[in-house]
């Protein structure tokens, strides 16, 4: 047999044997050939991946867990105005807490304010949404508009409305005249007070869920309005039956993305109000800010933090599932 038949070099600089060879890629399941030096998988190179994501986990224990632990410490000490320091205590402020009704008034008071708002917020949010998602004049200028309380300074917003809401001063009292209402208390009473607060929250942050809200109606699928539109349906059958089915994750994750900023109102309460009158639009927070840093009673407001942080963890849990099986139509 001639040496041309042995070995015969292709066109792309590969070699083919001669027909008593083998092809070695029948042999691999027609899988094309490996090359040296590397195996398999990735595995290789896991260890580099591992090591680019090293300082970023560290950064993270750094700015969380640490600080979490040194909470969890010291609310089983006794530090406070006269005995600072780290003293092991066990569990006394937490039996402390448990009877500290002050502190579970504020939790269900916060409770009101927090879901009245969101509540409100989603619903006026959607309207405005929906109103510059259509084809409107003047739709830039109005999207931009919305945007303006969400990028004003809290407190100074609260400050303005402070004055707005004055009893004598303010022109809140003027524009209930005009309407033939009663001037009200707005806040030095109770009830005033805490729609007071609820007002300046849903004032600032409902931009915040019309942007969310209206993004997610930007990346809606257009098939599904055509196929409504084809067979007849009018604007509120869409709406129910096409519309708000589809936005149901995103207005689940809205929901919960407010819930968790309503839940820590503070700055608010302390510019607005001070927790007044009496303790009627006292917060969590605020609550726990007098215990800490009014009082000084460090190692108190410590297992008062701790605990409020595991009751909104449990809470939000719970109101993501309700909500994933009402809007989003999914178990979770």
């Amino acid at each position: 047999m001639g040496q041309e038949d042995q070995v015969t070099v292709a066109e792309g600089g590969q070699a083919s044997t001669g027909p008593g060879s083998t092809d070695r890629s029948a042999t691999d399941g027609g899988r094309p050939g490996r090359r040296s030096g590397h195996s398999g998988g990735d595995s290789s190179i896991r260890p580099y991946k591992l090591l680019f994501l090293l300082p970023g986990l560290i950064v993270l224990l750094l700015i969380i867990l640490f600080p979490l632990l040194f909470t969890i410490r010291v609310s089983f000490s006794s530090w406070n105005v006269s005995q600072p320091g780290l003293d092991w205590i066990a569990t006394t402020n937490y039996e402390r807490l448990f009877a500290d009704q002050r502190y579970w008034a504020s939790l269900g008071r916060l409770a009101v304010i927090a879901v009245g708002t969101v509540v409100i917020e989603y619903v006026l949010g959607f309207a405005l949404a929906l109103a510059v998602w259509r084809e409107v004049k003047a739709r830039r200028f109005f999207r931009v508009l919305f945007l303006v309380p969400m990028m004003t300074t809290p407190v100074i917003m609260t400050v303005i409305w402070r004055t707005i809401l004055h009893e004598s001063l303010g022109p809140a009292n003027d524009v209930m005249a005009l309407l033939g209402l009663p001037a009200q208390n707005w806040l030095t009473a109770s009830g005033p007070a805490v729609v007071s607060v609820m007002i300046v929250e849903i004032w600032q942050w409902t931009p915040f869920m019309v942007l969310l809200l209206l993004a997610g109606l930007l990346s809606l699928p257009r098939e599904p309005f055509l196929a409504a539109a084809i067979d007849g349906a009018g604007p509120i059958r869409t709406f129910f039956r096409v519309t708000f089915p589809l936005m149901g994750p995103i207005s689940v994750g809205a929901i919960i993305i407010r819930l968790i900023e309503a839940s820590k109102i503070m700055e608010t309460v302390y510019v607005l109000t001070s927790g007044g009158p009496g303790t009627a639009t006292e917060t969590t927070s605020y609550y726990i800010y007098i215990r800490g840093l009014r009082d000084f009673q460090i190692g108190y407001a410590a297992s008062l933090s701790f605990t409020y942080l595991v009751i909104m963890i449990v809470s939000l849990t719970f109101i993501a599932r309700g909500l994933n099986r009402v809007l989003a139509g999914r178990k979770a």
